[in-house]
């Protein structure tokens, strides 16, 4: 309860009278969201005026509580404070101020003071619970921006070091290339004169390898980096020849593998024998983290215009991680994305995991067997 309410009949004018200062106090209430300050400025000098006139309506106390609940919610501490005090200074003062009431059934100026200071800070502390709920909620967004933008950062970093690693790769398969070429061609020219059949085919070696070579380089430049490589390792890389031996190797290290070929395997270039034994490799270094008690199959298939490659298990699959994308499917999609070719990995009907991958054989350095299987 307020000081200075007063019935309709008892306003000044009457009900009209009652309606204008009702609309009049009222009036802050439409600005304390956009404006709040002016509101308070508005609502301290309208609240001083319908005391003077002895109209104090019922509306100036929704106004004073809304007020200083939009205060408490919207600005600072310190800002909130000084609006709280400004709103309800007035009213304290002309609670303070009136008589003693002689007729007991009327309210003390004590218990007026009392119940307008725990409205005020039930007003303002409900304000800055919904502040502070408000300054969490921001934290949080922000915090969730700066992760994703950390993530895609990471996949970043993981695709370029990826590329490079690539493109180290490439140029030991390139750089493997040009030397047969040189001794290729330095024996060539001493049996030039004596043997021009062994001549010719040594020549016809030449012209194949240095195609090959050509469509390397061409792929080495798509992921080569401006900045400076370590040096790449000499070791020979692995091949189709190798992937029985991984298979061994795995299987030895408790896994249960069985490895199929379908068609029979035409010459294809170092580069794509590398890719298909990566791609195996990563797929059942998987299977050995994540599938648990499980078997896995390896399939290759070499067809008229397709090679494709599928490992699957039968065990549960890696854990989902808020969408994360792993180094190793990373690396898995450049290479194929580097051949022509597709990947897809992810649950198979029935349980376990698969990675399928599925490259064009037109872009491999293959020739087309129209008799192929």
């Amino acid at each position: 309860m307020l000081v200075g309410t007063a019935p309709p009949g008892a306003a000044p004018g009457g009900w009209p009278g009652w309606a204008f200062w009702s609309v009049l106090c009222a009036t802050p209430i439409a600005l304390r969201r956009a404006a709040p300050w002016p509101a308070v400025m508005l609502a301290v000098p309208i609240f001083v005026a319908s005391v003077l006139a002895d109209a104090a309506p019922v509306t100036i106390g929704a106004t004073l509580c809304l007020l200083t609940y939009t205060t408490a919610a919207l600005l600072p501490l310190r800002q909130a404070a000084l609006a709280a005090v400004a709103v309800w200074g007035p009213a304290l003062t002309v609670a303070l101020a009136e008589p003693p009431q002689s007729n007991s059934s009327e309210p003390s100026p004590a218990y007026l003071v009392f119940t307008q200071v725990l409205l005020a800070l039930v007003c303002f502390f409900v304000g800055r619970t919904v502040h502070a709920r408000r300054a969490t909620i921001l934290a949080l967004e922000e915090r969730a921006r700066v992760a994703e933008e950390n993530q895609r950062s990471l996949a970043d970093q993981a695709v370029a070091d990826e590329r490079r690693r690539i493109a180290r790769e490439l140029h030991d398969v390139v750089a493997h290339h040009v030397s047969v070429m040189g001794v290729l061609a330095t024996g060539a020219r001493r049996v030039l004169s004596r043997d021009p059949a062994a001549t010719d085919g040594a020549l016809g070696t030449i012209e194949e390898t240095s195609r090959t070579t050509l469509r390397e380089l061409r792929r080495l430049l798509d992921v080569l980096r401006t900045d400076a490589e370590p040096a790449a390792e000499l070791s020979p890389q692995p091949g189709l020849a190798g992937i029985e031996a991984l298979v061994e190797q795995v299987r030895e290290a408790g896994l249960p593998v069985t490895l199929r070929v379908d068609g029979t395997p035409g010459p294809l270039d170092p580069g794509v024998a590398l890719t298909v034994f990566r791609i195996v490799q990563e797929a059942l270094t998987n299977t050995l983290k994540h599938a648990g008690a499980a078997t896995a199959q390896v399939r290759l298939s070499f067809g008229v215009y397709w090679l494709i490659v599928e490992v699957a298990d039968t065990g549960r699959g890696p854990a989902p991680e808020s969408g994360r994308l792993g180094h190793g499917l990373v690396g898995m999609r450049e290479r194929m994305a580097l051949y022509g070719g597709t990947l897809r990995t992810g649950p198979r009907p029935g349980g376990g995991y698969r990675v399928y991958a599925k490259m064009p054989m037109e872009q491999l350095g293959a020739p087309i067997n129209k008799g192929a299987a």
